[in-house]
C-alpha cells in the first residue's frame, strides 16, 4: 500500500505545483502588460503627445468618390457596352468593358484618375496609351460619361450613367 500511495502523492504534488506555476505566470503577464502601458503613457506625456489628432491624415476630396460603378452604355456599332469602373486608392482606376455581341470578351484598362472640384469631373488617363476618358459626377452615386473633350454625349445623358454599387440596390447589369 505504501508503494502505491507514494507515487500517487508525488503525482498529486506535481499537478498542484503545475497549477500554481501556470496561474502565477498569467499574473506576471498581466502585470507586465500594465507596466508597459504605464511606460508608454509616461513617454507620451513627456513628449506632450496625449492627443492623437496628429496621426490623422487630411482627407483628399477626390477619395470620397472611390468605389465601383456599373452601367450599360449605348454603342453605335453594337447592341451596347457593359462597363465597370473601379476608382481605387492612390488615384488608380480599373475599367472593364464588354461589348454586347457573340463574344463575351472583356477589355481591361488601368491608369490614374484626377478629380476637378470646380467642374465635378473625373478624368481617367490610361497607363497603356495615355488616352483620356471623362466623367461628370451627377451625385454621390452616379457618374455620367462625357466625350474625351469633356462635352456631354449626344442624346439622353441618363443612358451614359454608371451607378455606384454601394449607393444602389443592385449591381447587376444585363446585356440584352
Amino acid at each position: 500500500m505504501k508503494a502505491i500511495t507514494r507515487p500517487l502523492k508525488q503525482k498529486l504534488i506535481l499537478v498542484l505545483l503545475s497549477v500554481l506555476i501556470v496561474s502565477f505566470n498569467t499574473a506576471i503577464a498581466n502585470s507586465d502588460k500594465q507596466a508597459m502601458a504605464e511606460v508608454q503613457k509616461a513617454r507620451a506625456k513627456a513628449r506632450g503627445k496625449g492627443d492623437h489628432s496628429i496621426h490623422m491624415m487630411p482627407i483628399d476630396e477626390s477619395q470620397k468618390f472611390r468605389g465601383i460603378y456599373y452601367g450599360y452604355l449605348p454603342c453605335k456599332d453594337c447592341a451596347g457596352i457593359k462597363m465597370t469602373l473601379s476608382l481605387k486608392n492612390k488615384k488608380n482606376y480599373l475599367l472593364v468593358t464588354q461589348y454586347a455581341q457573340a463574344s463575351n470578351r472583356e477589355y481591361f484598362e488601368k491608369g490614374k484618375y484626377t478629380w476637378d472640384d470646380k467642374s465635378r469631373r473625373v478624368t481617367l488617363i490610361s497607363r497603356k496609351d495615355s488616352s483620356i476618358r471623362k466623367f461628370w459626377i451627377k451625385n454621390e452615386g452616379t457618374l455620367i460619361q462625357l466625350t474625351s473633350e469633356g462635352a456631354p454625349m449626344e442624346g439622353n445623358q441618363d443612358k451614359y450613367a454608371l451607378l455606384r454599387s454601394d449607393k444602389n440596390k443592385s449591381r447587376e447589369v444585363h446585356i440584352h
